[in-house]
C-alpha cells in the first residue's frame, strides 16, 4: 500500500510502498477515502524537517534536553546512534481521515465491514491507503454526511475541546485570534452556541471567510477595527473569552488577548503561539488562562487510546471519541459547514507535490484534502504471612532435536519480528555489517516501521505477516524484539516452527508464559534459544572477571542500577499489559550476578519503598554467596546508571558503568578508561549467537540458566507481597 512519509533528517517527502498493517484485536482496518492536511500542524512539521541540525535544535529545545540527559546516562556514541537512527527514519504524516471499514478486529462489535467511519490520531489516522485504528479513535459517520466532510472530524474535535475549555455561555462575546483551519471551526462552533464572534487575522481573505460563516466582525490584529468592534459589542467591557488559535513566534496574540478581554475573562490557548504573558496586564484583570489539550480527555492515555478503556460518562462527559461523534453530528445537522473551508482536493498520488506547493506558498489554503482511489473516495457516500515456593521449571527435551543441517559456508539468514528503537540502535547495526549474515525479512505491526528497517538495514523483505517468517524454510534464526507482552508467545511459535530464536529480555512475564515456552521446547525438541542478556558478554566485565581469578569462598555482590524516572506516556508504565519495569529489565542484572557467581540463585527476597519506586532484591546462591540488586528510580540523573562491586577471597572487583573496571587484591588491576563508548556486550553476544547458528554448536547461554534467571525475576513480586524470602524450587 501507499503512505505519505517524511525523513526528518533530510526533509525528504515521499509516497512510499509499505506493508499493509495487520488488523489487531480492539480495532478496525480502515481503507481511507479522504484524509485532511492540517495546514498548521503538518506544515510546521514539514518546515522543521527542512531546517539545518542547528535549526532543528533551536526549534525543539525540549528534545535537546532529552539528548543531553541521554549523553550523561548512556554516553555520546550510543546517544548519537540512537538520535541519528531516529532522525534518519521515515515518519508518518496525517491525523484526520474518513474511510470504510475493511476488516474488524476481535472485540469490536459497534461497526462492521463496509461501514463509513471517521478516524483520529497521529499514529492511526495517517495519510495512507489503509490504517489500523483502535476503538476509541474512530466513530461511525452519520447517515447522509459526505466522506470528505467527515474527514474534518479530528480537527473539529480539537476546536470543540478548545471551546469546552472556554465554557461559553449564550449571549457572550468571544474573540478568536488566528483564522486558520482551527480558528475558522472555533468561530463557527461559537456562533452555533449563541456567542457573538470577533475574529482577528492578518489575512483579509480569511477574515472575509469567517464573516461569511457567521462572525460578526473580523480584521487585522493591529487594526483599530477589531478594537472598535469589541467595544461596540461589549459596551466597552471587553470580550468574555479569547481563543488563541494562532501560531508563530510573535507575542502579539497574547498581548492583544489581555488588551481586549474583560475583567476576569478567560483566555484559552489552542494553537502553538508564543506565550510570554505580560504580567501586569494579566494580573490587573485577573485573567483565567487555560490550555486545551488536543482532541479531549483520553488523549495521550494509552489505556484509553490503545486498550479501549473508556471513561465513565458520569465522570467525564466529553472524551476524544465523544467529541469526535459530537462534531460529526453538528456537521450532519448543518450547524457547522466545512465545505467553504476546502481550498483544494488533491489526488493522493500527488501528495508530495501538494505539500511542496503549500510550503512554497504557491497554494493558498485553509484546508486541503487528499482523495484516495476506491468507491468511497470517488462516490462520496491483604499480605501473606509466608510466601510460597516458586518453581523453577525443568527443561525437558523429549522431541526430535531440531538443529537443521545447513552448509557451513552459506550465509546465516536472519529475520526480525519487531524493529523498534532497541533493535535499530543496538542490534541491527552490528548485524548489518557482519560478514556471513543476510537480513532476510522484517515483520512489524506498523507498516512504516517495517519499511524504515528495510531501507536502513537492507532487509530483503518487509511485511506485517508473521507467517512470512515462521513458514519460510530459508530463515535460520528469528529475532523477537517486540513489546514484552508478546515475547513468550512469539518465542513459542518460532520454536515450534523449528527456528533458532533470539528473544530480547524478558523471556516471559508470568509463570504460565514461561511454562508455555518450555512446553514448546519439549514438544519440538528445539532448545535453540537465546535471551538478550548481553552484559555477561561485555568485554570490560569479562576482563575484570578474568583478573579476579578463580573464587574459592562465598562472595558478596552489590549491584546499583540508577534507572531513573520514565517519561510520561512511556509504554514501560503500562504494567497491566507489559509487566512491571523490573519484570522487563531486572533479568539483565540477575543474569549478570549469576554469571559472575557461576551459579543460579536458590532464593529471592525483595523489599521496596512506598510506591515500589526503589526496589532491593537479595539473591542467595548455593555456596552461600549473595547478590543485592538495588533498582532505583529516585537517584540523580547525572550519576552513572550501573555500578557493581563483588567482594570475595580478600579481593574486590569494581565496575563503573561499563566505562572503567578495577580489581583490588594482592595485585591491583585498573582498566584503561573508555572515553568514547560503553560496550555492554551486544556485539559479542550477537557474534556468539550467529556462530551457534552457523555451526550448530551449543547456544551461548544454557537454556537452564535462562529459565533460572527468568524464574528468579518472576519471584520478585511474590517476595514483595509475602515479606519473606521465596525459595526457588527446581522441579524434576
Amino acid at each position: 500500500m501507499k503512505q505519505v512519509v517524511q525523513n526528518y533528517k533530510s526533509g525528504e517527502l515521499a509516497v512510499l510502498d509499505v506493508p499493509v498493517p495487520g488488523c489487531k484485536p480492539g480495532g478496525v482496518l480502515v481503507r481511507t477515502a479522504f484524509s485532511l492536511i492540517s495546514t498548521g500542524t503538518e506544515l510546521m512539521k514539514v518546515s522543521e524537517a527542512g531546517m539545518s541540525m542547528l535549526g532543528k535544535a533551536r526549534s525543539r529545545p525540549d528534545q535537546v534536553a532529552k539528548v543531553m540527559q541521554s549523553v550523561a546516562t548512556n554516553g555520546l556514541p550510543a546517544t548519537y546512534r540512537k538520535v541519528m537512527g531516529k532522525l534518519d527514519s521515515y515518519t508518518p504524516l496525517g491525523y484526520s481521515l474518513c474511510g470504510v471499514v475493511e476488516q474488524v478486529g476481535a472485540g469490536i462489535d459497534d461497526v462492521k465491514v463496509g461501514d463509513l467511519v471517521a478516524c483520529a490520531g497521529n499514529e492511526h489516522a495517517l495519510h495512507a491507503e489503509l490504517n489500523w485504528v483502535p476503538k476509541n479513535l474512530y466513530t461511525p459517520v452519520p447517515d447522509g454526511l459526505a466522506p470528505r466532510h467527515a474527514a474534518f472530524g479530528t480537527v473539529g474535535s480539537i476546536a470543540l475541546q478548545g471551546l469546552r475549555q472556554g465554557e461559553p455561555q449564550l449571549g457572550e462575546v468571544a474573540l478568536v485570534i488566528g483564522l486558520g483551519l482551527i480558528g475558522q471551526l472555533v468561530a463557527q462552533l461559537l456562533t452555533a452556541s449563541g456567542v457573538r464572534v470577533v475574529g482577528a487575522d492578518p489575512d483579509p481573505a480569511r477574515c472575509e471567510l469567517a464573516q461569511r460563516l457567521g462572525a460578526v466582525a473580523c480584521g487585522d490584529p493591529g487594526a483599530a477595527a477589531v478594537e472598535a468592534a469589541v467595544a461596540e459589542l461589549t459596551g466597552g467591557h471587553g470580550v468574555d473569552q479569547v481563543y488563541l488559535a494562532a501560531g508563530g513566534g510573535s507575542n502579539q496574540p497574547v498581548e492583544l488577548a489581555a488588551h481586549l478581554a474583560r475583567d476576569r475573562g478567560r483566555v484559552v490557548d489552542i494553537g502553538k503561539c508564543r506565550l510570554d504573558l505580560p504580567w501586569n496586564a494579566y494580573y490587573e484583570k485577573e485573567l483565567d488562562v487555560r490550555f486545551s489539550r488536543s482532541y479531549g480527555p483520553g488523549r495521550y492515555d494509552p489505556e484509553y487510546e490503545l486498550d479501549g478503556r473508556d471513561y465513565p460518562i458520569g465522570y467525564v462527559r466529553w472524551t476524544e471519541r465523544r467529541n469526535l461523534a459530537c462534531f460529526l453530528d453538528l456537521l450532519a445537522r448543518g450547524r457547522v459547514d466545512v465545505d467553504p473551508l476546502v481550498s483544494h482536493v488533491a489526488e493522493f498520488e500527488d501528495a508530495v507535490e501538494t505539500y511542496r506547493r503549500l510550503e512554497d506558498g504557491e497554494l493558498k489554503a485553509v484546508a486541503v484534502l487528499f482523495r484516495y482511489p476506491g468507491p468511497a473516495g470517488e462516490g462520496e457516500p491483604e499480605r501473606a504471612a509466608q510466601a510460597p515456593e516458586v518453581a523453577v521449571p525443568a527443561v525437558r527435551r523429549t522431541g526430535t532435536a531440531a538443529t537443521p543441517a545447513r552448509p557451513v559456508n552459506a550465509p546465516v539468514r536472519l529475520a526480525f519480528i519487531g524493529a523498534g528503537n532497541y533493535a535499530g540502535s543496538m542490534l541491527l547495526p552490528h548485524l548489518a555489517q557482519r560478514a556471513g549474515v543476510t537480513l532476510s525479512t522484517v515483520v512489524t505491526t506498523t507498516a512504516l516501521s517495517a519499511a524504515n528497517a528495510q531501507r536502513k538495514f537492507g532487509f530483503a523483505r518487509a511485511t506485517t505477516d508473521l507467517d512470512a517468517v515462521l513458514g519460510d524454510p530459508s530463515v535460520d534464526a528469528v529475532f523477537v524484539v517486540t513489546r514484552h507482552s508478546s515475547h513468550a508467545e512469539l518465542t513459542r511459535q518460532a520454536l515450534l516452527a523449528g527456528k533458532t530464536v533470539f528473544v530480547e529480555k524478558p523471556l516471559a512475564l508470568t509463570e504460565d508464559e514461561l511454562a508455555s515456552v518450555l512446553a514448546a521446547v519439549e514438544e519440538s525438541g528445539n532448545d535453540r534459544l537465546q535471551v538478550g542478556f548481553n552484559r555477561r558478554f561485555a568485554p570490560l566485565l569479562r576482563q575484570a572477571k578474568s583478573r579476579l581469578g578463580v573464587r574459592t569462598g562465598p562472595a558478596s555482590l552489590r549491584y546499583l542500577v540508577n534507572a531513573g524516572r520514565l517519561q510520561h506516556g512511556s509504554w514501560y508504565l503500562r504494567q497491566g499489559t507489559e509487566g512491571s519495569r523490573f519484570a522487563g529489565e531486572g533479568g539483565h542484572f540477575i543474569d549478570t550476578a549469576s554469571w559472575l557467581l557461576e551459579a543460579d540463585p536458590v532464593s529471592v527476597y525483595a523489599v521496596a519503598t512506598a510506591g515500589n519506586e526503589d526496589l532491593q532484591v537479595v539473591l542467595r546462591y548455593p555456596d552461600g554467596s549473595t547478590a543485592t540488586i538495588s533498582y532505583v528510580t529516585t537517584g540523580a540523573p547525572g550519576f552513572p546508571k550501573e555500578t557493581l562491586d563483588l567482594v570475595a577471597d580478600g579481593k574486590v572487583l569494581k565496575l563503573d558503568d561499563f566505562v572503567r573496571a578495577s580489581v583490588h587484591g594482592p595485585e591491583r588491576w585498573v582498566s584503561s578508561r573508555l572515553p568514547k563508548a560503553r560496550d555492554k556486550g551486544q556485539s559479542a553476544e550477537l557474534a556468539a549467537f550467529v556462530k551457534a547458528v552457523r555451526t550448530g554448536g551449543p547456544m551461548p547461554v544454557p537454556l537452564e540458566s535462562l529459565v533460572a534467571t527468568t524464574a528468579a525475576t518472576l519471584a520478585v513480586p511474590t517476595a514483595l507481597a509475602g515479606g519473606a524470602p521465596v525459595t526457588l524450587a527446581r522441579t524434576r
